[in-house]
């Protein structure tokens, strides 16, 4: 059986959308505080004579972010200036680890992840759709702009913003999570989410020599998260699991019914899978966000130990049922037969069959 050569290195584009005045450019400007040693580019998406959202984000400065041109990457309403941007933003030179894409509080956030799975640039991977709401002003939105269900229904993760001002908080979440699609929903203030959730933040220290917004943060803060202790400990946190098995290879076909049957609330997936007789040569990178899945077939490295590693995120996630699960993957079977992976190849970017989103 003949498997397709491994693919570059891929950023992960995430999709930033919600209505206006839900707390979009607040929780970008968060996350380039909260980068971890990342390094982020941003392309707003902003409709307006005058972009505020370009200049709240520019504002950020530091080299957390990419400027280009005149220092923002706004209106991009078409696929192809989309791509253009993307292909820059790509460029390994500049050290992208993640996209995020802010929509204009008017943009079709479907039709920018229509865009994004349409490119073909090799380096970048769709990230996921993250909806932003404001939980205060929610009933009135959802009155003035009933698309905002189908929105809901779309998004891999939705940001309850501004949980602090709403009266009836819990209600609104509930409602929220009658709304989606097996999407993971937490609460927030100030836009504050972890940034592990949408990507794997680098170590910092591997920054030496350069002077980031992370280090200014360190010492001076930014007049949101420093002055009520809280920046130590998201009130947004997420559960985790860790799984490794070392003694057996996963199963194909058991593992792709896993993934298929993947429960509310689990926003991503990582890691390498060991496939054994299935493919002696290749282990697997999957890269699963909400619910888009890719496999990356890749040699494995020399002299490095088989196994398969996957961490697992999610926000109210079974840890424990999610972890017997992969645990009944595991298969001892000395051979393997010829269409056990065809499941796995369907998520193999470039093979004959393309995965639906």
């Amino acid at each position: 059986m003949s498997h397709p050569s491994p693919k570059p290195r891929q950023i992960p584009v995430v999709v930033l959308a919600g209505f206006l005045g839900s707390g979009k450019t607040t929780l970008l400007n968060h996350l380039l505080h909260r980068s971890g040693g990342s390094r982020i580019g941003a392309i707003v998406n902003d409709f307006g004579a005058i972009e505020i959202d370009a200049m709240a984000v520019a504002g950020a400065l530091g080299d957390s972010t990419v400027s280009l041109g005149n220092g923002c990457l706004c209106c991009a309403v078409d696929a192809s200036e989309l791509d253009e941007y993307l292909e820059r933003l790509a460029d390994p030179s500049l050290g992208i680890d993640v996209i995020v894409i802010e929509a204009s509080g008017l943009a079709e956030p479907q039709e920018l992840v229509r865009m994004v799975l349409a490119s073909e640039h090799p380096g970048i991977v769709y990230g996921g759709l993250v909806e932003v709401v404001d939980a205060a002003e929610f009933d009135d939105t959802r009155s003035r702009h009933p698309e905002i269900d189908r929105h809901l229904a779309l998004a891999d993760l939705v940001v309850v913003n501004k949980a602090d001002r709403a009266a009836d908080g819990e209600r609104v979440l509930g409602l929220v999570r009658s709304l989606v699609d097996r999407a993971a929903v937490v609460p927030a203030t100030y836009g504050r989410i972890d940034p592990e959730f949408l990507f794997d933040c680098r170590p910092s220290e591997e920054r030496i020599g350069q002077l980031s917004f992370d280090d200014l943060h360190e010492h001076g803060g930014d007049g949101h998260e420093g002055h009520d202790g809280h920046a130590g400990h998201l009130h947004t946190g997420y559960d985790s699991l860790s799984f490794v098995s070392r003694e057996q290879p996963l199963d194909p076909r058991r593992l792709m019914e896993f993934l298929d049957s993947r429960p509310e609330g689990l926003y991503r997936i990582k890691g390498y899978v060991d496939f054994g007789p299935y493919d002696v040569r290749n282990r697997y990178a999957v890269h699963a966000v909400g619910r888009f899945l890719r496999f990356y077939p890749e040699p494995w490295p020399a002299g490095g130990e088989r196994l398969t590693q996957l961490v697992l995120i999610g926000s109210g996630i079974d840890v424990s049922a999610l972890d017997k699960g992969l645990d009944s993957c595991r298969s001892d079977a000395p051979h393997a037969d010829e269409h056990g992976m065809w499941g796995v190849l369907r998520f193999v970017q470039g093979s004959e069959e393309e995965p639906a989103v």
